[in-house]
Formats: C-alpha cells, sequence, structure tokens
C-alpha cells in the first residue's frame, strides 16, 4: 500500500508560524509547496501584519508524522521564510490531559462544608454501613464506570504499557460523559497477570456501577472478562469485544436490509480471530447467521486440520465453519457475501474480492490503516465500512458502548447479557430510516444524539426482560 493512498487527516494537523516577506506573491509559494507535497492546507491566520514582515499561523493536515515532517523541511527550504514554530494539535489538546474532576456542590459556606463532610458526612456513611445499596443513591456508584487496561492491545500499537494507555482511556472517559452523561476514571494497572488483574479490579470494584475494560490482548481478555462478571454483581464489560461486536451487527441489519438479504442467508468471513473477531461472531451467531467462516493469520479455523488453535480458538472453530473448509482467507471468500476485518493493514489484495459473490459486502476495520483500503474495495465491494471517521460507514464503538451502560446504570443490571447487545444493535440499526439507507449510509453518525437514547432505553427493556436489573423503571 503506497503512503499517496492515504489521505490527509485531522489526526495528523499541525500549525506552523510563519514569518516572510510581506509582498504579493510569497503566501502563494507556501501554499504550492504545501499541495505539492500532499499536504491538506486548513485555517491561516494572521498574528502579525507588518509593512515588511508578515506573521502567520498555518494549518496543515498531513498522512502522517513523516509526512508532517517532509512538510516542514520543505518550507524551511524557501529563501525568506522563517518557521518560527511547529505545533502538533494532538499534542497540545492532550496537555494536562483530557479530562477532570468537578465538584455538583459548590463548597462556598461552611453550612455547606458541614453536611458535605464532617460532620454531617458520617450520617451518610452510617446510612449505608447499615444498608449497603444505599450506596447507589447516596454515591457516586450509580452514575460512574471504570474504564481498566493493562496496556497491552492498545488500538493499532499493541503492547505499549499503562502509561502510554492512559490518553486512550481519558478519551474512553470522554466519550462516556459526552454521549451518556457518565462518570468514567480511567484506571491503568502496572500489570499483566490474570490473577493481580481479576484481584485488583475486584477490590476496586466498590465505587462504580460498571466496569469497562479496554485493550487487554486475546486470549487472556476473555478469562478476565468472565471471571469478574462471576465475581461482581455489576456489568462487567469488554468493549473491544461486544462493543465492537453490536455495531457490526447493527451495520449488518441495515445491510441486510438494504440488499433485501437475509442474514440467515449470509456467508460471512471474519479476518481475525481475537477479541473483537470472536465477540463479533458469537453476536453473528446468536443473531441468526448460519455461516461463518473464521481466519486467523494461519488460514481457516477447523478444528480437524489445524492442531495450532489455542482454547479460545478451538471453541470458535467449533461454533463456526459448517461446511468444513480449510486452507487460507482466499479459499475462504471463494462465493462468501460478506467479509468483515478486524486484524490488520494491507492484508486483503482487491484481487481477492473477485472471488466473492455478486455485490459483496465489505467491513475493513483495521486502524488506522485498514486491510484494504475504502478506495480500492469499491472497485468490487458494493457496501463499504471502515472504523475511519473520514470515511462512509464507519463501524465506531461510540454508538454502542455509552448508550449500553446508561441503559444499564438506568436499571442497576448486574450484567450486560446477550439479549441486552441484541437489543443494543437493533437499536442503532433502527436510528436509519428504510428510506434513507444508501450504500454509503448504513451507519448512523456518533453525533446523532438520538443512537444513545435508544440504545439505553432498548438495553433497559432487555435488562427488566431478562431478570438482571434491580429497578424496574428506568432512570429519567
Amino acid at each position: 500500500m503506497t503512503p499517496t493512498k492515504i489521505r490527509p487527516s485531522v489526526s495528523y494537523s499541525f500549525v506552523m508560524r510563519l514569518t516572510y516577506p510581506n509582498h504579493i506573491g510569497m503566501f502563494a509559494r507556501l501554499t504550492h509547496v504545501i499541495g505539492r507535497h500532499g499536504g491538506d492546507l486548513g485555517a491561516v491566520d494572521i498574528v502579525n501584519p507588518d509593512a515588511k514582515r508578515m506573521t502567520r499561523d498555518v494549518t496543515v493536515r498531513a498522512r502522517g508524522y513523516q509526512h508532517m515532517e517532509t512538510i516542514v523541511q520543505a518550507i524551511r527550504k524557501l529563501k525568506e521564510v522563517t518557521v518560527a514554530n511547529v505545533s502538533d494539535q494532538v499534542f497540545l489538546l492532550h496537555l494536562g490531559g483530557k479530562i477532570s474532576i468537578q465538584n455538583k456542590v459548590p463548597l462556598t459556606t461552611r453550612d455547606t462544608l458541614s453536611m458535605a463532610y464532617t460532620p454531617g458526612v458520617a450520617r451518610v456513611c452510617s446510612a449505608i454501613a447499615d444498608q449497603h445499596a444505599k450506596a447507589w443513591q447516596l454515591t457516586i456508584k450509580g452514575n460512574s464506570v471504570a474504564v481498566v487496561s493493562d496496556g497491552s492491545a492498545v488500538l493499532g500499537l499493541g503492547d505499549i504499557g499503562p502509561e502510554a494507555a492512559m490518553p486512550v482511556m481519558e478519551g474512553k472517559a470522554m466519550l462516556f460523559k459526552e454521549f451518556a452523561g457518565i462518570d468514567a476514571y480511567p484506571i491503568c494497572l502496572r500489570t499483566q497477570d490474570t490473577e493481580e488483574i481479576i484481584n485488583t479490579v475486584a477490590n476496586l470494584a466498590v465505587g462504580f456501577g460498571g466496569i469497562n475494560l479496554e485493550d487487554i490482548s486475546a486470549p487472556r481478555c476473555f478469562e478476565i472478562e468472565r471471571r469478574l462478571q462471576e465475581r461482581l454483581d455489576i456489568p462487567v464489560f469488554h468493549d473491544d469485544q461486544h462493543g465492537t461486536a453490536v455495531v457490526v451487527l447493527a451495520a449488518l441489519l441495515n445491510a441486510s436490509r438494504l440488499s433485501g438479504r437475509k442474514l440467515a442467508g449470509l456467508r460471512i468471513v471474519i479476518l481475525g480471530a481475537g477479541a473483537a473477531g470472536t465477540a463479533i461472531a458469537v453476536i453473528l451467531l446468536e443473531a441468526g447467521v448460519k455461516d461463518i467462516v473464521v481466519c486467523d493469520r494461519k488460514g481457516i479455523l477447523n478444528r480437524r486440520t489445524r492442531t495450532d488453535l489455542n482454547e479460545a480458538k478451538t471453541r470458535l472453530a467449533a461454533a463456526t465453519n459448517p461446511r468444513g473448509l480449510s486452507g487460507g482467507v482466499e479459499d475462504a471468500l471463494r462465493r462468501a457475501d460478506v467479509l468483515i476485518g478486524v486484524s490488520g493493514p494491507g492484508l486483503i489484495a482487491a484481487k481477492s474480492l473477485r472471488r466473492m459473490a455478486a455485490r459483496p459486502i465489505v467491513f475493513a476495520m483495521a486502524n488506522p490503516i485498514p486491510e484494504i483500503m475504502p478506495e480500492e474495495a469499491a472497485a468490487k465491494a458494493w457496501i463499504v465500512a471502515t472504523g475511519r471517521s473520514d470515511y462512509p460507514n464507519q463501524i465506531n464503538n461510540v454508538l454502542a458502548f455509552p448508550g449500553i451502560f446508561r441503559g444499564a446504570l438506568n436499571v442497576r443490571a448486574r450484567r450486560i447479557n446477550e439479549p441486552m447487545k441484541l437489543a443494543a444493535a437493533h437499536a442503532i440499526a433502527g436510528c436509519i430510516a428504510r428510506r434513507q439507507l444508501s450504500p454509503e449510509y448504513i451507519v448512523p453518525s456518533v453525533f446523532n444524539r438520538e443512537v444513545v437514547q435508544r440504545v439505553a432505553a432498548a438495553v433497559t427493556a432487555a435488562a427488566i426482560k431478562t431478570g438482571v436489573a434491580r429497578k424496574g423503571r428506568p432512570r429519567r
């Protein structure tokens, strides 16, 4: 995959403060150099106009860090132009962190202090000591989620450690607050030992109404989630698995509606047998899909022909591949209707899609570089979705997890079960009316505030129906 096939992105946006002679044609020279090197010119602000010298802040979007450096060096080579400063917009946004804690009650008087803290708080503590369930009402517990990671599988970066995982967990907390009004806290653990993670999270769970596990590598993530859910009476939700799976199902429901093909009749190939691939397979089977073939780096998961499968992949192989296929992803794609990629960049060639059935559906979700670039996939595929925000049909977990946790917290659910996930997927899909569907619009916008409301309502109803709710009425 050549770099020129990757679009400039706001995630590589930078500002150059440039000073140059104030005469006609100089700024045109600057913009020409930026354009010639593939930069996308953004805002231009005058900092200090002078009769002889002009200073401007010029915002540019690039394709990546090396591309940023190339553009800056090209500008530096221009005679009479001074690059006074270069600011990476993403780093500026992260200075000091992205979240903070705010008091709900202003401490402006002695009386308020006496009620919020000692001596008044002692009576509240005593009430909770007598009846632990009152913590849901009298503390932040009822509206709080812990976002927990060990930094072992962060985005497409892999095992980068707990400190480096913090910006992602802060971002997750921002999304919880912005879209669902939930107070979420980033908690990164300096251990990748399964037992230590389970014990640590179980011990700190007292102050939370839910646990969102994030960026924990497979197969450890499966056991950690399962055992924590067995141990705790609040939802434990590994978003890399289930959030992804819910939105994939929602997108596939709408693709199915648009094409007139039923889910049960689709042949689906999943490329990637980790956390997301496993959860996608599970939820699609729950939704009625019959023919799923899962591939990892070594090919099709098949219990009879693969002797290298771990316990998680063995279970996955037993639940999928009903036709007993073996071989590589090329063999799996023969006459397949849908390809779902949750693996790595550039793993699918455009010619491979020719093996698929007529009007295939391709979800290439590796991020930031998908399994196949949308421009290449579009030559064969009828519907293309990615995990990126700069293309149509973004499969984004933010469509799922805020509403799922909002619905669960509303009724103080003990867990998030499969019916709740299915309900969330159908609610997301239902945010787009049948007449609005098109090959480039099968997933609602992440900024559609109706999504969280619909998902929360559907999850609340499913929690009550399946008996995991402590409360029978949703929070207003």
